[in-house]
């Protein structure tokens, strides 16, 4: 329940096992509907009610709502990590670290979130979400997210720390992703080759034509968040080992560090054009994630640094990151945004993923302060 208690590490350390233990890989929908059963009791047992369960196109979410929200919460419980990971990555604490798949992206984060809320004499004035989708593009939970910080006055994201020192997320690029698509014309290999229309060929055209236009925006890079990035990345094509390609198709993953370069990359890619002869192109996807200016953090951050010098855990550090996370919504619609305020360790999505175990407490003491100052 709320307001009896500070922060106790064994017990989160006892959450957060649960958590972990509980696997949540975001493509299993079963899974994830188990983890926000698991998640929807530690919320109901430490802030004393029961979520709001929300399930969108299969993919399970939860809200709580206290009063008229001012502060929002926001987490996620899915990760990237395949089911039957838990027993090539088990649970463990050692030398000072919890390790386990997603402990760090982001089960420590809503450890320390529900932890944090509990240890005020209050819910009232937060809001939280908690999503299934997150490591996937919030697809499902964009909407709830961007209706829940509608009037808030700050919005506080529990996804790691930037590094290993702990420093928050203070700007984040945009993501767009897309899929070019080559269509040409199968034909005996051996035969008559000449008859075909090689979209093998034409992908590899269109990788180093997406390549440049990468180079073209690392020639202007002005802002904060750096230059754009454009990366072909996923490549395949083809049927059968004797047959001319008739179809290929070409995944790019498009950072942004503003709405015009996110604009004009999406311009330059459905511009481009194929080289060979009777290739046609199809370019599918687009915009995704919008990007998170560092003008949305700057009076949270200075507030959280002032928190943490008056609580004595050391000067907070700040970081432009190039990955996204839902904090790129609630930015994007003028909500005042602070990230990186879960776990601090390192290697997420890696075998290396780990929490540092005595930063715990120390985080959950300045959410908490975060919260008590902006609700209000």
């Amino acid at each position: 329940m709320t307001g009896e208690r500070g922060p106790s590490l064994p017990a989160m350390l006892e959450d957060l096992e649960e958590l972990v233990r509980c696997e949540s890989f975001s493509a299993d929908l079963d899974a994830v509907a188990r983890s926000a059963e698991v998640v929807a009791g530690l919320g109901t047992r430490l802030l004393g009610a029961a979520p709001e369960r929300i399930v969108v196109r299969g993919v399970s979410h939860l809200r709580w709502s206290f009063g008229t929200p001012k502060v929002l919460l926001v987490g996620h419980h899915d990760t990237v990590w395949p089911m039957g990971s838990i027993r090539t990555r088990p649970w463990s604490v050692t030398d000072g670290r919890a390790r386990g798949p997603g402990v760090l992206d982001m089960k420590a984060g809503l450890v320390q979130m529900f932890h944090a809320l509990a240890s005020l004499p209050s819910p009232e004035g937060v809001c939280v979400v908690v999503n299934g989708d997150e490591e996937v593009g919030s697809t499902t939970s964009r909407q709830l997210i961007e209706e829940s910080a509608a009037g808030c006055a700050a919005a506080f994201v529990l996804e790691a720390s930037a590094d290993a020192t702990g420093a928050l997320k203070t700007a984040r690029k945009g993501t767009s992703r897309y899929e070019i698509v080559v269509h040409g014309r199968a034909a005996h290999a051996g035969q008559e080759p000449e008859n075909g229309v090689n979209a093998t060929i034409e992908a590899a055209h269109q990788v180093l034509a997406v390549a440049g236009l990468g180079a073209s925006f690392a020639a202007a890079d002005d802002s904060p968040l750096g230059a754009a990035t454009v990366t072909p990345t996923l490549l395949s094509a083809g049927s059968a080992r004797n047959t001319v390609p008739a179809l290929a198709r070409l995944s790019v993953d498009v950072r942004v560090p503003s709405t015009a370069a996110q604009e004009t990359a999406d311009v330059l890619l459905r511009g481009l054009s194929p080289r060979t002869p009777g290739a046609r192109l199809e370019v599918r996807g687009g915009r995704r994630r919008p990007p998170m200016g560092p003008e949305s953090s700057v009076a949270l951050f200075a507030l959280a640094s002032r928190i943490a010098a008056e609580q004595g855990s050391g000067p907070l550090g700040g970081a432009s990151v190039g990955g996204a996370s839902d904090a790129n919504y609630t930015a994007a619609l003028g909500c005042p945004t602070l990230d990186g305020l879960g776990g601090v360790g390192a290697g997420a999505h890696a075998d290396s993923e780990y929490v540092e175990v005595a930063r715990m407490v120390a985080r959950t003491r300045l959410l908490a302060e975060l919260v008590a100052r902006t609700r209000s």
